[in-house]
């Protein structure tokens, strides 16, 4: 008779897990994985340029929303943007600007929209706090170089930055950006909420918006077509309108024509020395007024006012950079400053050094004309 062996299973090896234990391990990494995506979520969502101007402005009573010299309808739009955004912190705000209003549709977009716009002179005229909208560096008043924003919001190409700083030179307006803040911020459209996207804020923005690429036309990115979609229903269209179309100063219109019957054409690019101008924002629209003439697909218009030569220039054309165009032409010459977009550019000359006051020789006005159209060539 054999005999029989028995074998028992060894008593030290790991017991299969069981299956409520299988399925309590994969909820806890469900839920790790859950909690840290939502606090990267979050995180990412608190570094969003619209929550952190909003944290910034909810530490200041009172602020300052400078725009730039001469502000524009984006630049008023923006300003408009930034205050409602301070005063849904409780936070006063005070809307100023160096410089003068003179262009038409400058001064019927604040007419129309009632807009209380204080005018500065120097650095003392601000609050402590300071926002920029539309420009990245203070300029244009004594002291400007003083000024330590505590946020800027810009689509401008520059270096100048805040505690908060959100410069998109590929967005086409700055109205835009703004548009984007509210969206972030969970702004209402229309209704009167803490915070909320008036009829007149809503108007202001499309136009800015509209200003600033010629009626979406030029220098656009989709931020500008989303932007138009969402304030659409707090649009008013009388308002609108009435900014669009006001009257033109009889100075300007002959500004107009005399730059259609004066200017120079090489290839297809042309210049105009306006000479004396009695309306400075006469200038960039008599370079509007050129880019229409057939054949020509980059325009330079330059005029002098208040000792300074003005200088604006527009481009149809995918090779001529306008804003490095004109970088190149005032190279070397003293006082002089200019820049912008691909489509749209402008600049200032001091008229005594472009005559040879200083450490130059100067440039007369001739061969200035001249660099503005070998810069347009690209031989710079």
């Amino acid at each position: 008779m054999g005999m029989r062996l028995q074998v028992s299973p060894p008593t030290d090896l790991p017991r299969p897990l069981g299956d409520d234990t299988g399925v309590a391990v994969v909820a806890a990494v469900v839920v790790v994985l859950a909690t840290v995506g939502a606090l990267a979520w979050w995180w990412k969502r608190r570094q969003h340029p619209a929550r952190r101007l909003k944290r910034a402005l909810a530490g200041t009573d009172d602020v300052s929303i400078l725009m730039h010299p001469n502000p524009d309808p984006d630049a008023m739009a923006c300003a408009m943007a930034a205050a409602t955004i301070a005063r849904s912190v409780d936070s006063t705000p005070v809307l100023q600007y160096p410089g003068s209003i003179r262009h038409q549709e400058n001064r019927a977009f604040r007419t129309v929209l009632d807009l209380d716009l204080e005018r500065i002179e120097t650095r003392g005229d601000l609050h402590e706090d300071v926002v920029l909208v539309d420009h990245n560096l203070a300029r244009g008043f004594q002291g400007a170089e003083g000024v330590d924003p505590i946020a800027v919001v810009d689509h401008h190409p520059g270096e100048g930055t805040g505690d908060v700083t959100d410069v998109r030179p590929e967005v086409g307006a700055c109205s835009s950006m703004f548009v984007e803040y509210f969206q972030e911020l969970d702004a209402t459209v229309g209704a009167d909420d803490d915070l909320s996207v008036s009829p007149e804020l809503a108007t202001g923005l499309v136009y800015g918006i509209q200003s600033d690429t010629n009626h979406l036309t030029k220098g656009c990115s989709e931020h500008e077509f989303e932007a138009s979609a969402y304030l659409y229903p707090a649009l008013n269209e009388d308002l609108l309108d009435r900014i669009a179309n006001p009257q033109v100063p009889i100075e300007v219109l002959e500004t107009k024509a005399k730059a259609i019957m004066n200017h120079e054409v090489e290839g297809s690019y042309a210049v105009c020395d306006l000479g004396d101008v009695p309306n400075v924002d006469a200038i960039p629209q008599a370079a509007d007024e050129l880019t229409h003439r057939e054949s020509v697909s980059a325009v330079v218009v330059f005029g002098n006012y208040d000792g300074l030569v003005h200088v604006s220039g527009r481009s149809r054309d995918d090779r001529v950079h306008m804003g490095e165009a004109l970088q190149a032409a005032i190279e070397g010459i003293p006082m002089a400053e200019a820049g912008g977009h691909a489509r749209m550019g402008g600049g200032q000359l001091s008229l005594d050094h472009m005559n040879g006051i200083g450490p130059s020789d100067g440039v007369s006005r001739t061969e200035f004309s001249q660099r503005l159209f070998r810069a347009m060539e690209g031989d710079y």
